[in-house]
């Protein structure tokens, strides 16, 4: 005799699955992971311990050791380029970021996608993770933007407390650089100001346990998003992290590259036997007096315990992740905005006279409240180490960063990915683990940019030995250095002073330091390349950059009209005040000189 359940109780069983399948309920967020995305700033590829480096970065090694590290990993050059496609998967010369603001020069300002802020066709993952019922919260530094509409409650962040533009004093209230004319941090997307006791890594893990703890009791995921200032200029660092370095740089730079090269060998992440040279803008070690080479060495022990002071705030997140049992179904995303940074504000005079009015550069110990350091050119060629270039450049030190993936379900700990990956695919990746499926141009009833990226899952899980098939090209550009990938090789071209603005070939398989040019051995490749770059170039609106082109020159630019300028404004009515005084006093002069 068959049974038959009640009506009622079909019923409810009925509506039971209901709310199971809904989207955005409390049962289907249960199921969806945390996400924490960490960005470093300017770290060049070997600066975590886990790629080789001598800087102690246990909590991010630990990450690495439990999830996935990509040896062959991609971003734009400098930071907001890549943090706007980083938020939103598309490519910057589509997402309205074709150039950083800070450099763009006057006949690309305005154009389409080069607007310096994020396009308004654009979706941000916070938006979509938002909309399916995601807290969604971030601290740091943002630079895509600081117009209402394009601060971060207006791009999808439920909590923020965020730093605007490239960068700040990492201890107070004050701008870097005579690149602005204020600083701008927004809480909620209202002016706000900085407690007495800041120091920018240790404030922003602050903020973002607070958002966690706030809003853990309703049971929804959060996706969270930190934008660190370590290690962008100033680089500074609290004593305590920089002792620990005193000393280990002594041996210079070439040095440092050189052990660099032999730890990121054993780290697995690069090959054994790769070929590596000598950027032509490293000074020679010997040629530096002893107390230049104090100075020096001192720089980079602050730039150290910069990068281990960062590490130690992302521990304290983790060990608050884990004592409130959210540790487990948190997936982290770890990785840095662009390679090590060779400004040097004391080679060029303008900023090293700002610099000394402003802050002192000889105190010791560096790192300090009041203090400026910064590595120069040879330093960040170490920090890269073993790979060609830095920050500004397509070479390698300048476009492959590291990046740890941690926490995805059925991935195998510890491995290391070597296919080609880029910094586009890291919002279709974290869509696809939290279960959403990617839009296809159209969102909420609105025509959007499409994402250009596509998902790491399936390489991450072995189903898939690539992201990008061998004959499928990808293209680069950013003030005027370019790149395309293509299987195993990369086709470069760099501005001075790193280049000269010719192309040139490289097997990034055999030769990731892009030692040897193979432009004259394949020429059937190289043309080909240089086709598929034109049509990249040309279906991404790709503007080149004027004859001449100078980044020094388009910071200065960029300076006058954002720093100079306002301060000569706001001081019009005193220079007015001035004037009026010193015609009113010689009128004066002339009036008793005729009454006598």
């Amino acid at each position: 005799m068959r049974q038959t359940i009640p009506r009622w109780r079909a019923l409810v069983l009925l509506l039971g699955v209901c709310v199971c399948l809904a989207p955005g309920t409390w049962a289907a967020d249960k199921a969806r992971p945390n996400i924490v995305i960490l960005v470093a700033d300017d770290w060049g590829f070997s600066d975590v311990g886990a790629f080789g480096g001598e800087i102690a970065t246990p909590h991010l090694d630990s990450l690495a050791a439990k999830g996935s590290r990509f040896s062959n990993f991609h971003v734009a050059a400098t930071c907001s380029p890549t943090r706007s496609m980083l938020l939103t998967g598309v490519d910057h010369h589509r997402n309205g970021v074709g150039n950083m603001p800070e450099t763009t020069p006057p006949e690309q300002e305005g154009k389409p996608g080069y607007a310096g802020v994020l396009a308004p066709d654009t979706v941000t993952l916070a938006t979509m993770l938002r909309d399916v019922g995601y807290h969604t919260y971030i601290a740091g530094k943002w630079h895509v933007g600081k117009a209402p509409a394009n601060l971060p409650g207006r791009r999808g962040f439920e909590r923020s407390f965020i730093q605007a533009d490239s960068g700040t004093d990492n201890w107070e209230n004050r701008p870097y650089m005579m690149l602005y004319d204020k600083t701008y941090w927004f809480e909620q997307d209202r002016a706000a100001q900085l407690p007495k006791d800041f120091y920018s890594s240790r404030f922003f893990v602050d903020k973002t346990i607070g958002y966690i703890r706030e809003q853990a009791a309703d049971g929804k995921p959060f996706m969270a998003y930190i934008g660190f200032q370590a290690n962008h200029i100033p680089i500074q660092a609290p004593a305590e992290f920089v002792a620990k370095y005193r000393g280990r740089y002594d041996q210079g730079w070439t040095a440092l590259r050189q052990a660099r090269r032999d730890g990121a060998v054993r780290a697995g992440v690069m090959p054994a036997g790769m070929p590596m040279s000598t950027l032509p803008s490293t000074v020679a070690w010997d040629s530096l007096t002893p107390d230049k080479q104090r100075q020096q060495a001192r720089r980079m022990e602050v730039y150290a315990g910069m990068a281990e002071a960062m590490d130690a705030e992302v521990g304290r997140l983790v060990q608050h992740l884990k004592s409130s049992g959210q540790y487990d179904n948190t997936v982290f995303v770890f990785l840095s905005d662009n390679g090590s940074d060779p400004a040097d504000p004391f080679n060029i005079p303008s900023a090293n006279a700002w610099v000394r009015m402003n802050y002192q550069v000889d105190a010791d110990p560096l790192g300090g409240k009041g203090t400026f350091s910064a590595n120069g050119p040879s330093w960040a060629s170490a920090a890269v180490g073993p790979l060609q270039g830095y920050k500004y450049f397509a070479s390698e030190g300048g476009l492959r960063v590291p990046l740890i993936v941690s926490g995805l379900p059925g991935v195998t700990s510890g491995r290391v990915v070597s296919a080609l990956t880029h910094v586009n695919d890291i919002v279709p990746t974290l869509l696809e683990a939290a279960g959403i499926a990617a839009h296809q141009g159209q969102y909420a009833g609105q025509t959007v940019q499409t994402l250009s990226g596509r998902s790491l899952l399936p390489l991450l899980q072995g189903k898939a030995d690539y992201a990008y098939r061998p004959d499928e090209a990808l293209g680069y550009e950013l003030a005027g250095s370019a790149a395309l990938f293509l299987g195993d090789y990369k086709l470069v071209k760099n501005i001075a002073p790193l280049g000269d603005g010719q192309w040139r070939l490289f097997n990034l398989h055999q030769d990731p330091g892009e030692t040897l040019d193979l432009q004259s051995a394949q020429p059937v490749v190289f043309a080909s390349m240089r086709a598929a770059y034109d049509k990249y170039a040309q279906d991404y609106g790709v503007l080149p950059v004027p004859e001449g082109f100078d980044l020094q020159k388009a910071a200065m630019y960029y300076a006058i009209h954002h720093y100079f300028l306002p301060k000569l404004r706001a001081a019009w009515p005193m220079y007015l005040a001035l004037a009026g005084a010193v015609l009113g006093w010689a009128y004066w002069r002339r009036r008793r000189k005729a009454i006598s």
